[in-house]
């Protein structure tokens, strides 16, 4: 059975944008059928226990004051997020995750600050992100999620909420495997082999280009689907 058949979607939004020191405040974790409709999901509100800055509530809306109002406390929710994860990996389901080395990477920094064994996954992440850029590798134009959805005619509704930008990310993911079956719908463990070269390659390309053009000494990390 094609692993786009069933899938699990996963997103977070943060208090920042470096995923070793950012901090969790919402995450999103939900099943899509073959057809991309969502069977179940859970949203989780965290109070972060640090202050959520305006640069962030900006972008998700989310206030320090409706965290700590609203929010359930951060180890309470990152130990139900990693055993939704962990379920997940048991069952051998492809987890899709969108740009996977920030979010990941955040839950495995976050579980390390609060004494919780990180999600113990398996190779069954699917990164659009990483397998579109392999793809379609000379498109132009940027890859946030909103732009390739768009080139995929894939429904974004609301961006940057957690629950839409995951489902969003399904859809995505299915898209890909449509239009370039050969490459990306395959087995899960050869696909996730293809996504370490990939994001591998591609960090090494930008790295290139930014010490051409622009700093010397710039360093692209393209450890994935976790780093650190």
């Amino acid at each position: 059975m094609s692993w786009t058949e069933r899938i699990a979607v996963f997103d977070t939004e943060t208090t920042g944008v470096d995923p070793a020191e950012a901090r969790l405040v919402t995450a999103f974790v939900g099943m899509l059928d073959a057809n991309g409709d969502l069977e179940r999901g859970t949203d989780w509100l965290a109070d972060p226990g640090v202050d959520i800055p305006e640069q962030a509530s900006a972008v998700h809306g989310i206030t320090t004051e409706i965290a700590r109002a609203e929010g359930e406390p951060i180890k309470d929710v990152l130990e139900k997020v990693v055993a939704s994860l962990n379920w997940i990996a048991r069952n051998n389901l492809a987890l899709v995750v969108y740009n996977a080395p920030f979010d990941l990477t955040l839950i495995a920094s976050e579980c390390r600050r609060h004494g919780i064994t990180p999600p113990q996954l398996g190779p069954q992440v699917v990164d659009p992100l990483v397998i579109d850029r392999a793809v379609d590798r000379y498109r132009k134009g940027k890859r946030t999620l909103g732009d390739s959805a768009a080139v995929y005619a894939v429904e974004l509704l609301d961006a940057h909420d957690a629950a839409a930008d995951a489902i969003a990310a399904g859809h995505l993911a299915q898209a890909i495997a449509r239009k370039y079956p050969a490459e990306v719908d395959i087995d899960l463990a050869e696909l996730h082999t293809k996504q370490v070269a990939w994001a591998k390659a591609s960090a090494e390309d930008f790295e290139a280009y930014m010490r051409r053009t622009k700093d010397p000494n710039f360093t692209a990390d393209g450890r994935w689907p976790v780093r650190g």
